[in-house]
């Protein structure tokens, strides 16, 4: 499923897109976000899908190099550990990845260089060899090759990272971790399912669901609210000086601290804390750190952050 780390940064994006907008409506902007995410669970089966393009034009290779007029021992005899792979032959087979490709019409056939190069670079990594010439024929041999193509290959490769760039302005920062939820997917495949190993769904449950459009409604209706908070308590710091994105940041930690009582204060902190080391300056993780604490407690004293459920009374 799309993780909550990811669908804060979708909710910082869209804000930042509606607040850098003249005229823009909410509903425009909540539409966006829901196209965000579906693209993102689009990213998710097309990159499950690569290991099988690839697989299969080693497969090409391996028959044309059989055609030749004089053929060589080694053209006759190829070693097919790599196109007999069956965690790839699961994937290539399984019935909900082929019905969500063929539904939403994705496909790396307009890619053939792609395809190409990625087989060349992967022959000549060490990993690839070791597996080639391996005596473990196991099933669990099988799948940790293809997790380690999701792990340290494809993450490696920048022509991958810049043809999908170039396919989806929602995929420039996705693909490490849809490539963490087709790891998590893989290591739950079981050789016995087939053509029927489930996928993830798009959401863990409801609550995921509903969880990105309400902090992005919430964080946009209070904007200015919270935006005064920030302005009150930057007591250090140069107001004028201060990123655009961190302000963002300390608005959207702040809805979610509010408005959502069944997530721990300590776990909104740390994801905004994080996010803000990732997407904007050196400084603001220990910035967004100091200043979120401030105005936490300030809410809580207010009687604003009521958290609820085991655990969380009294959670600052």
């Amino acid at each position: 499923m799309i993780n909550r780390r990811l669908l804060r940064i979708k909710v910082l994006q869209a804000l930042y897109a509606h607040l850098s907008t003249e005229d823009r409506s909410i509903q425009t902007t909540e539409k966006e976000l829901h196209l965000s995410i579906h693209r993102a669970y689009d990213l998710y089966h097309y990159l499950l899908l690569l290991p099988v393009e690839v697989r299969d034009f080693a497969q090409k290779k391996i028959d044309i190099a059989k055609e030749k007029l004089r053929p060589t021992y080694e053209d006759l005899h190829p070693n097919t550990r790599f196109v007999d792979n069956r965690v790839i032959h699961q994937i290539a087979t399984n019935r909900n990845l082929l019905e969500y490709l063929t539904e939403q019409k994705l496909s790396w056939v307009n890619y053939p260089e792609l395809i190409r190069h990625l087989f060349t670079d992967l022959q000549a990594t060490d990993f690839y060899n070791q597996y080639m010439q391996s005596d473990d024929l196991s099933y669990e041999n099988d799948r940790n090759f293809v997790i380690w193509l999701y792990t340290d290959f494809f993450p490696s490769s920048e022509y991958l990272m810049q043809v999908l760039e170039e396919q989806s302005i929602f995929w420039n920062d996705e693909p490490d971790y849809i490539m963490a939820m087709i790891i998590k997917t893989l290591k739950k495949f079981k050789e016995e399912q087939g053509a029927h190993a489930p996928l993830m769904k798009m959401y863990r449950n409801e609550e995921d669901r509903e969880f990105a459009p309400l902090l992005l409604r919430k964080a946009l209706l209070h904007y200015n609210e919270y935006l005064e908070l920030v302005h009150t308590f930057c007591e250090n710091w140069d107001i004028e000086r201060i990123a655009f994105l961190d302000k963002l940041i300390l608005i959207t930690a702040t809805a979610e601290a509010v408005e959502f009582p069944f997530i721990p204060t300590r776990v909104t902190m740390n994801e905004y804390i994080d996010i803000a080391k990732l997407y904007s300056t050196q400084q603001s993780g220990v910035f967004v750190n100091g200043l979120l604490d401030k105005i936490f407690h300030h809410l809580k004293e207010s009687g604003r952050i009521v958290k609820k459920g085991k655990g969380l009374i009294g959670d600052l």
